[in-house]
């Protein structure tokens, strides 16, 4: 037995050096799940860590937990004004595209290594789920982002497919232990799934907003405590009553943070950083789960699928799904590089091994090496590609404000920040002169690394940042004006209001 301070020594490092040495993701982009999932499995028994590990069930337990509260935290983090724009084609992608790369790979999977077409599809429906997430933390340290509607569109796919590749994957599994079962009757599970899921994610991020509001706790650390007791209790009755418990989480996130709640800032930080202990710590495990020897008799399959994968799966999908979505080619080509695997797949790939399919070990090696593939090929490409493609955009640094805005429950006015464009209408004007919205308030200018209070008569230079205090509708009418170019002021006038506002 070992000694219980040996754990936590060993546990505490393993989280030290993942930590650091996430620092070579920033300075050579790689992908940090590579990394962590490399020393994960530097410390497993068949490295120089020498720690043996070999409990799918715990594994799984385990990244069921991170993933909830990471895809939680995905869902405070996405704005629904971002997401509008692109929410049919979003819708899409994680459902209509997973389904057809799961047919994919099901299909190549028994004409190349021999698996029955039901093996095949269980395979392609573990592997369909994209870790867009990864691809962020890529382009960030490129300093590199992408234009239009992109960003987006890959960030709304990346939480909400996971729950399709859950589904198809207990559902291939079942036909798989029951080759009685009709194919058809999945549809009704699949659809009772995400509405049940739906509903109880909405509804669960309105009644935790509503908690947060009316609790009154006496200390201020115990909000954090409330909504972290929150995730597993809404996945746990999601998944009691039938439906995707992952989906319900990601939804009420989403719900959450695009209202006001107190606390609302300091939980948004709270639940960041425990996202990244819950991913650092999922991928720690899953390096521990794998043996690096048993890779190497599935390397010419994994490879294969990979392959596959990356360039015919993945771009079919996406061609498929954004068929009549207005994108550009090179956009859907963007798209589909950016189908990036992440510690989903590998997590999923331990349903099969506690369910005792057949070549379940297989299946889960084949997972971890595309996995590793994946991230090794396309992690390491993505920042080339797109400069390639042309979808590139430089990565504008968000300022850090000297101040701060806590807002209430009940609170309208939010605190939002833009920046004036060169062409702006607005640029090289006074604030008194360009008929600012009724109840919107210019708190502070940044330029040139400085802050500072504006009054009427401050002239508005085109790359300011302006920090407004204002109502949504409000906000957006004045994102408009700003974002309103000069050649059109011979052709519209700006109406004036109230200019008491600005000062």
């Amino acid at each position: 037995m070992i000694p219980i301070e040996y754990m936590l020594l060993g546990a505490s490092l393993l989280l030290l050096f993942s930590i650091l040495a996430s620092k070579a993701s920033d300075k050579f982009g790689i992908p940090s799940l590579l990394i962590f999932l490399g020393i994960g499995m530097l410390a497993a028994s068949d490295g120089p860590g020498g720690i043996y590990f070999d409990d799918p069930y715990l594994a799984q337990f385990l990244g069921i937990v991170a993933l909830s509260y990471i895809l939680f935290a995905g869902g405070l983090d996405t704005k629904t004004d971002d997401v509008r724009p692109v929410l049919r084609r979003g819708l899409l992608l994680p459902t209509a595209g997973i389904l057809i790369t799961a047919l994919l790979v099901g299909w190549f999977a028994k004409i190349a290594l021999g698996f029955s077409l039901l093996e095949g599809m269980l395979l392609g429906a573990i592997v369909s789920s994209t870790d867009a997430a990864a691809v962020f933390s890529v382009l960030r340290s490129k300093k590199v982002s992408f234009k239009g509607n992109l960003k987006p569109l890959l960030e709304f796919e990346s939480g909400s497919n996971d729950a399709m590749a859950v589904m198809l994957t207990i559902g291939f599994i079942r036909l798989s232990l029951n080759p009685g079962d009709s194919a058809a009757a999945l549809i009704p599970s699949v659809l009772i799934q995400i509405a049940i899921g739906g509903i109880a994610g909405y509804g669960a991020g309105l009644g935790i907003t509503f908690i947060i509001n009316k609790v009154r706790l006496g200390y201020e650390g115990l909000y954090p405590v409330l909504t972290l007791s929150m995730v597993p209790l809404v996945y746990g009755l999601t998944a009691t009553l039938g439906g995707n418990g992952f989906l319900a989480i990601y939804i009420a996130g989403l719900v959450m943070g695009n209202r006001n709640f107190i606390h609302k800032k300091s939980l948004l930080r709270f639940h960041d950083g425990l996202a990244w202990l819950m991913q650092i710590s999922m991928f720690l495990v899953l390096g521990l789960l794998v043996f690096p020897s048993r890779l190497v008799s599935v390397a010419v399959a994994g490879l294969l699928i990979s392959i596959f994968l990356m360039l015919v799966a993945r771009p079919v999908s996406v061609f498929v799904s954004l068929f009549r979505s207005g994108m550009a080619p090179r956009e859907k080509v963007m798209v589909s590089w950016v189908g990036l695997r992440g510690a989903v797949p590998i997590i999923l790939a331990t349903f099969p091994l506690l369910a005792g399919v057949q070549k379940a070990d297989m299946i889960f090696n084949i997972v971890f090496f595309v996995v590793l593939t994946s991230a090794l090929f396309q992690g390491t490409t993505i920042s080339l590609v797109a400069r390639w493609l042309g979808v590139d955009a430089p990565l504008l640094p968000k300022p850090a404000y000297p101040i701060e805005c806590e807002p209430s429950g009940t609170m309208k006015c939010e605190m939002e920040d833009l920046q004036i464009p060169e062409d702006s209408d607005i640029g090289n004007k006074q604030i008194i002169d360009i008929g600012l919205p009724d109840g919107l308030l210019i708190a502070l200018i940044g330029r040139n690394g400085e802050f500072f209070a504006p009054n009427g008569d401050t002239v508005l230079k085109p790359g300011d940042r302006l920090l407004v205090f204002a109502d949504k509708e409000t906000f957006a009418t004045f994102r408009a004006q700003v974002e309103k170019k000069a050649l059109d002021n011979d052709r519209h006038e700006l109406p004036k209001k109230n200019d008491h506002a600005a000062r």
